[in-house]
């Protein structure tokens, strides 16, 4: 066996082993899920990275050029750094992706911090408090 078919085992063995990682820990190492690849086919809770960031599937689809995981907020979830303290907000689809009472996020430049759980709002409009 070559040395490049025994990196392309340990990369597979890597990849089964970091499916089974809790959302918190995968987010520390998005380069061990596969690239997100248009024309794949993906089940809901697969992760793949994509632009440096990790995303987990909403609902099952066949990938498609347009349906990259940045734009695709009913397909995909961005998986948050947990070592990032106020990560960017975006707008959450449903109750799969909505902020948890106390969550921390930046927006408009500014921090903000949850008030109450499930929230889907915009921070500013409701259900926010603004951190100095």
């Amino acid at each position: 066996m070559t040395n490049i078919e025994r990196a392309k085992q340990l990369r597979l063995a890597i990849q089964f082993q970091a499916a089974a990682l809790p959302d918190e820990q995968a987010a520390l190492v998005p380069t061990v899920f596969p690239l997100w690849d248009a024309g794949a086919s993906y089940q809901e809770g697969d992760r793949v990275q994509y632009a440096d960031l990790l995303y987990k599937c909403l609902t099952g689809h066949t990938a498609q050029e347009s349906w990259t995981p940045d734009v695709s907020p009913s397909l995909w979830v961005r998986i948050d750094d947990p070592a990032e303290e106020w990560p960017q907000w975006r707008q959450p689809q449903g109750a799969q992706d909505a902020y948890a009472l106390g969550a921390k996020v930046s927006h408009n430049e500014k921090h903000w911090i949850s008030d109450v759980a499930n929230n889907v709002w915009e921070p500013g409009v409701y259900g926010w408090t603004e951190v100095a």
